[in-house]
């Protein structure tokens, strides 16, 4: 991780061998976070990858819920705030990890990409991956050195939610969540079951291995091929409120594929009842 990014993801033993190789020129974020679980402060002060700083997903990694969705993008002062706080600067690497398969840690990683961080790498394997590596474990509060990071937003895509039906007509809009929760069988957050018509389901758990890892690159475009995705067709991803369709993102960038995030996603979609819902399979484009 000196100067430009490598692959937006890093091995438990890489980040091993950069921690003891130069402390303090790697900065570390630990975002645990479980959607209606407790914070994951407590967890973090429990044992945390040393010299890693805590970051709230709900105040730092989002703006306050409403029409814009659950978890709408932050307002860019409050994030570059957030992360300057925790130590970010534009150039020092940054990692970001989570205990929740890299779901949380995978906002981060396209939040900090869009607002303009260049070298940001997710943990890949998530916390578990640390702990099978033998990596420390330090307790307690970390009080990083303040950062310079300057908050850019706009170098990773974005769509709208007047875009949304457009996507799904001319290119591939790709709804990250469970697939009972796709087909509309099951809703257990947001007020409507189904999805958006004529998207297509690529849940973000068939992204990783046994292990927790994430696929390889062939494996991944392989996956998303069957879903119709291809390097020269306009890509987007969704799920329930905009965290977790981060995750499908980060496997699209490791497969080659630049996909759009919706923030607002299927709770913004349902904010207004007058849209269309469809429920059951879609089939996957040829």
């Amino acid at each position: 991780m000196t100067g430009a990014m490598t692959g937006p993801l890093i091995s438990a033993e890489e980040l091993r061998r950069l921690l003891d190789g130069r402390p303090g020129e790697v900065t570390v974020l630990d975002v645990r976070y479980r959607t209606g679980g407790p914070p994951g402060r407590e967890e973090h002060r429990r044992g945390h990858v040393p010299g890693a700083a805590y970051v709230d997903l709900d105040s730092a990694l989002a703006g306050p819920p409403g029409e814009r969705g659950r978890h709408p993008l932050p307002a860019p002062e409050a994030f570059q705030d957030a992360m300057r706080a925790v130590g970010v600067s534009a150039g020092r690497p940054v990692v970001v990890y989570d205990d929740w398969a890299g779901h949380a840690a995978a906002r981060a990683w396209w939040l900090l990409r869009h607002h303009g961080h260049r070298d940001v790498r997710v943990l890949d394997g998530a916390w578990p991956a640390w702990l099978a590596a033998g990596g420390a474990v330090a307790t307690g509060e970390e009080q990083p050195a303040p950062g310079d990071f300057t908050a850019t937003p706009g170098a990773m895509p974005v769509v709208e939610v007047d875009e949304v039906a457009a996507v799904a007509g001319r290119g591939v809009l790709v709804d990250a969540r469970a697939p009972e929760r796709f087909r509309g069988e099951v809703e257990p957050i947001d007020p409507v079951a189904g999805h958006v018509p004529g998207a297509v389901n690529v849940p973000t758990s068939t992204n990783l291995g046994a292990d927790g890892r994430f696929r390889d690159a062939a494996t991944l475009r392989a996956l998303y091929a069957a879903a119709g995705v291809r390097e020269d067709v306009e890509v987007a991803a969704y799920c329930g409120s905009g965290v977790t369709a981060a995750h499908d993102v980060l496997a699209l960038e490791v497969a080659g594929v630049s996909a759009a995030l919706w923030p607002g996603s299927w709770s913004e979609w349902v904010a207004d009842r007058s849209r269309p819902v469809e429920i059951g399979p879609t089939s996957a484009r040829p």
